[in-house]
C-alpha cells in the first residue's frame, strides 16, 4: 500500500517548474525540441538520417565551425550535439543506424585531428 502512496504523490507532484504536467508534451519530446531549437548549431535537415558517417561528420563540423553561438570550441560542440543524439534515440536508435553514427564520432576526430578512441 505505502509503494502506491508514494507512486500517485509522485504522479501528482508536477514538474520542477511548478506546472501539473498536464499537456505540457504536445507532441514533442524535449531532446527533439532541444535538438530543433538549440542555441549553439543549426543542424542540417535529416543530419542523423545520413547513411555515410563522413557526411554527418562534415556537416557537424561545417554547422559548429559557423556557429558564433557556442559556449566550446567547434569540436566539443560538433561532438556533444551526436552524442545527446544517441543517447537520447536510446534503444529506439537500431543497431545500423549507431554504427554509422558511432564511426561519425571517428570521422569527426579525423576531421578536428583529434586522437582515434580504440
Amino acid at each position: 500500500m505505502r509503494g502506491n502512496k508514494r507512486g500517485a504523490a509522485r504522479r501528482s507532484a508536477g514538474s520542477a517548474d511548478g506546472g501539473s504536467g498536464a499537456g505540457r508534451r504536445q507532441g514533442k519530446r524535449w531532446s527533439q525540441h532541444v535538438a530543433e531549437t538549440s542555441d549553439a548549431l543549426d543542424l542540417q535537415r535529416g543530419l542523423f538520417a545520413k547513411k555515410d558517417a563522413r557526411a554527418v561528420a562534415l556537416s557537424l563540423k561545417r554547422s559548429a565551425e559557423r556557429s558564433r553561438r557556442r559556449k566550446g570550441t567547434a569540436y566539443q560542440s560538433a561532438m556533444s550535439m551526436l552524442n545527446f543524439f544517441i543517447n537520447r534515440a536510446g534503444k529506439q536508435l537500431g543497431a545500423s543506424r549507431k554504427r554509422v553514427l558511432e564511426r561519425a564520432k571517428n570521422e569527426l576526430r579525423a576531421l578536428f585531428h583529434r586522437p582515434q578512441e580504440a
